[in-house]
This record gives structure tokens, sequence and C-alpha cells, in this order.
């Protein structure tokens, strides 16, 4: 009963921050990738506005080498709502602005999403981008406020945030500035999966133990997909994985799991050490300061 309260004042604090991005802007978003962190937010602004229909679209930032699973999942999930799906492509900007790609064995378009993002906001005139960050997955999303303010360039300075004191959030924006929304930010790993529990919510297979052929990197286990292809003086193992996060299939790692239920996971979370980030993220691995350097960049 007690993790249940705690679980409800979560979802309250959630739905009412959804519900202030409603009132104190004029043309929001909700950021939407297919992966359990926006899958909840989804299922949150349910909760907050049905049974009319979101005062926002959903807008996918597509890199091009997303999980066919995660596709097929977000297509269903939108069909089945009947809201608005705002697809808008990493790839026709790379060729619009002529943009160098990360080279290396796992290169990664994330980077590059601030280009697509910035672009759809000034496109659709967005004033704020709701998204399913929280402030355990990293340290530069620790810093994050609820209202993320985004400078005329979408750039974000940690140092220029404003205080939010007694659940007071503060939307008003200079002309050509631009909020991010974080409704979730003081969730955890495990609150997001007990959360799932509760409410019986459908998660792309992904997340779940599944047999899949994986290339042996380092000590990380990189599913073999046309944007990895395995070299020949790779090893390749036909192993159980699952995927803590779902980001590109080119950075994005696997777990040896045998989890194939929810239950299952929430306890593998309760045994783990190492956020999901820090464990199957290759692009935050690269320096200590990765993350921050794309958020300030314009990354979500």
């Amino acid at each position: 009963m007690k993790q249940n309260s705690y679980l409800d004042n979560l979802e309250k604090e959630a739905i009412y921050i959804l519900r202030e991005t409603a009132a104190q802007f004029e043309n929001p978003a909700l950021l939407f990738s297919g992966g359990k962190d926006s899958i909840v937010l989804v299922h949150l602004a349910i909760k907050a506005f049905r049974p009319g229909k979101f005062p926002f679209p959903l807008v996918h930032i597509d890199t091009g080498h997303n999980f066919p699973e995660a596709l097929a999942f977000r297509d269903k999930l939108v069909k089945s709502l009947d809201e608005k799906l705002i697809v808008a492509s990493v790839s026709d900007s790379i060729k619009k602005y002529n943009l160098k790609e990360t080279t290396g064995r796992f290169p990664s378009r994330n980077s590059l999403q601030a280009y697509t993002l910035l672009d759809t906001i000034e496109s659709y005139g967005f004033d704020a981008c709701i998204g399913g960050a929280r402030r355990d997955e990293e340290k530069a999303r620790a810093k994050e406020r609820i209202f993320s303010i985004r400078d005329d360039f979408g750039e974000w300075n940690p140092k220029l945030q404003r205080p939010e004191l007694w659940d007071i959030f503060n939307g008003r924006t200079q002309k050509g500035h631009n909020t991010r929304v974080f409704p979730i930010s003081n969730w955890t790993e495990l609150d997001i999966w007990n959360y799932i529990e509760n409410n019986n919510i459908e998660l792309p297979s992904l997340y779940f133990s599944h047999q899949r052929e994986c290339i042996k990197y380092n000590d990380k286990l990189i599913g073999v997909s046309e944007f990895t292809p395995a070299l020949d003086t790779e090893q390749v193992v036909n192993t159980r994985v699952r995927y803590r996060t779902v980001g590109d299939m080119t950075c994005t790692a696997a777990i040896a799991s045998e989890a194939l239920s929810v239950q299952d996971i929430i306890e593998d979370i309760k045994n783990s050490r190492i956020s999901e980030r820090g464990q199957t993220r290759l692009d935050d691995l690269l320096s200590e300061s990765a993350m921050e350097d794309r958020k300030k960049k314009g990354y979500f």
C-alpha cells in the first residue's frame, strides 16, 4: 500500500505538470520515441486529458537507426489512440545541412537529432516540448529543471535555469526561446517499472528476454542488424538478452537476461548498481560530458 501511495503521488505530480504545460503554453508537443518512458508519458496524458483529445501532437525524431519493434509499437499505439503523430527525419537533416556523421565501429546519430528537433520546433511553432527524461538517468539530466529553458539557438545553459519552489512552474519565455518539460523527472527506473506493472502498460517486446544474435564488443552485447553487421574478426553469439533502453541500434547495447515479465525486470533492477544509460548507451561513454555537450547544442 505504501508503494502504491508513492506511485500515486508521482502520477499526480506528472499529471499536474502535463496540465500546467497545456495551460501555460500555446503550442506544446510530446516527444515520443516508442521507448518505455515516453510510453508512460502517453499513459499519463491519457489520464490527464481523456476523454478529450491530447492538447498536443506526438513528435518522433526518427534517426533512421531505430529498432523495428519500437517503430511497429509506435504506430500501433498511435493508431489505437487516434492522436496526431509527426515524424521528423534525421536523414533529411543530414542531407539538408550536409552534416558529417559520427565515425567509428558503432556510431550514433544522437548528436544530429538536435538539428532535426530544432527545425521541427521552428516549422510547427512549438513553444514547449514534453520529454521523458529522468534525473536518475545521467548526471547531466540531474541538472535539469521540470521546465527547462532553451535559448534562441536551442541551447541549454544550466546556470540560467529558474528555481522551482513549491511546485510552481514558470512557463513565461522570451520570443524565440523554447521550454523542455520533464513530467517524470523525479521518477527512477524502478518507479517506471513499478508503474508499468501497476497499470498493466504494454511495451515493445525488446524490453523482455528474447533470443538475439549479438556481437561481443568489449563487455557489451550489440545486436546484429543492417546497421551493425558483424565483422569477420568479431565473435557473434546467439543468446537471450533484453534492452534497458531503446535508442539507436548502432549505439545501444543489450544485456544478458532471462527476465520474461515486468516483475522479473523489477527484480533485476533492484540488484543492479549501474544506471540504464551507463550500462547500455555507448554514446554516453565517449566522454564524461557527452550528454551535457549534446544538450547544450539542443538535444532533448
